[in-house]
């Protein structure tokens, strides 16, 4: 470093808001930083738990239910779960993992109602978002930008050193490019290492801390720009504070809430529960349905069990699971309207992005961390082709009238972290 920029750099720290801003950028990321940790470990105990559990759970009905052969009741009883793990860098970025189910438990009924039963979080509740890094580098980083940067020309001219600085500064423009860099660069730095030092205990991927800390210094740089740009005018530091903190609120809250109000008018979703609620009246309407209507309907959708024993007597697992299995195909068009327009929504909010830095950090951060809404309806996704196995797993036993033994629950499908992602595990089916 040359002796200006260290002159500079002492000088800089001679002054006691610069080491305010600096401690409360520290603590405040620090403790985002902890915040996320604690939740994200939490998150980890809940999944390491509930795996033992499913274990001990199918054990039990290994011994007790299968004893009888009854593959319907089996199926019925059993339930599967499936969990979405926080990625390394979820700790940060929390996004929609505190409003988003990251478990659940699925059984071969009908799936629709199982994916949004557990939809009853507050929604507003939800709307400032969780307490962690990203929520400090959004909200509160532009305003320590602020504190350092608001009175940088203005400050001198009030103090009346203005006009010897210009006097004395070879290349004025350098001066401030060098006041404001390194105040940029200490206060990018007091954000940034509590998050590296939490990104390297996690094991987060080298790239992604690299893209995470370009976010944040270009974000960082933006609001520089914005406050140089004030400080051009001739108003007084206070004006400019005031001016700047209004833009914050402006572009930081305020536009922001208000596109995304927009947005939800512009893209109606209807809720979870609403398809919960119109997948299970049919469901309960197959019930009064007749037996031979419902195995038809049935059959059209999977004719390879047409050919399978008739239904004698009254009731019987292969009816009641054929009307299930009915009741997802008929929420199936609103279920995919519904992930479309939520998907809209998010491209839209992309879209605002361009215009709105505050969203478009957000945005980015929380793709990078996979806590984002593509994120949990990817979850879903791998949820319904975990579901199908269920179904092609269970559906040879309970068509085919096989009985169900204990060995049996070997050849059950499995829930892994990758699972949907490649190709599907064979499954060994028993035979006619």
């Amino acid at each position: 470093m040359s002796s200006i920029w260290r002159y500079e750099l002492r000088l800089m720290l001679r002054q006691r808001v610069v080491w305010l801003a600096l401690l409360v950028m520290v603590l405040l990321s620090t403790a985002s930083v902890i915040a996320g940790f604690l939740e994200v470990q939490r998150q980890h105990a809940v999944i390491e738990r509930i795996q033992p559990l499913q274990a001990e759970d199918e054990a039990a009905l290994a011994r007790s239910i299968s004893v009888d052969g009854d593959a319907g009741n089996t199926a019925y009883y059993t339930f599967h779960a499936t969990w979405d793990a926080p990625s390394e860098l979820a700790f940060a970025a929390l996004g929609q993992r505190d409003v988003v189910p990251y478990l659940l438990r699925v059984r071969a009924l009908a799936l629709e109602g199982q994916l949004y039963e557990g939809e009853n979080y507050n929604a507003e509740l939800a709307l400032p978002g969780r307490f962690d890094w990203a929520f400090v580098l959004t909200y509160i980083a532009p305003l320590l930008v602020i504190v350092l940067l608001h009175d940088l020309l203005s400050g001198e001219r009030e103090a009346g050193r203005m006009t010897l600085l210009a006097a004395m500064a070879r290349q004025e423009r350098q001066l401030w490019i060098r006041r404001i860099t390194l105040r940029l660069v200490m206060l990018l730095c007091a954000l940034a290492l509590p998050f590296v030092f939490g990104a390297l205990l996690s094991r987060a991927d080298l790239a992604g801390i690299v893209l995470f800390l370009a976010v944040a210094g270009a974000y960082l740089l933006f609001w520089a720009v914005l406050c140089w740009w004030i400080n051009c005018t001739s108003w007084s530091s206070l004006a400019s504070a005031a001016t700047l903190a209004a833009v914050w609120l402006v572009l930081t809250l305020v536009l922001p809430a208000l596109t995304h109000l927009a947005i939800n008018i512009a893209i109606p979703v209807r809720q979870g529960v609403e398809l919960t609620l119109a997948q299970r009246e049919q469901v309960h309407a197959g019930w009064d349905a007749p037996v031979e209507q419902t195995m038809q309907a049935f059959f059209s959708e999977h004719p390879e069990w047409r050919d399978t024993p008739p239904i004698t007597g009254g009731f019987h697992w292969k009816w009641y699971y054929a009307f299930q299995h009915l009741g997802d195909v008929s929420a199936a068009a609103s279920s995919r309207a519904y992930r479309e327009a939520l998907r809209a929504r998010n491209r839209w909010t992309n879209h605002a992005g361009i215009l709105l830095p505050a969203v478009a950090v957000q945005a980015i951060v929380h793709r990078m961390a996979r806590t984002d809404l593509l994120a949990g309806l990817d979850y879903m996704e791998r949820i319904r082709a975990f579901h199908e196995r269920l179904r092609r797993f269970y559906y040879p036993y309970i068509f085919n009238e096989t009985p169900f033994r204990e060995a049996d629950f070997l050849g059950a499908p499995r829930w892994s972290e990758n699972f949907g992602s490649g190709s599907p595990r064979p499954v060994v089916s028993p035979h006619r």
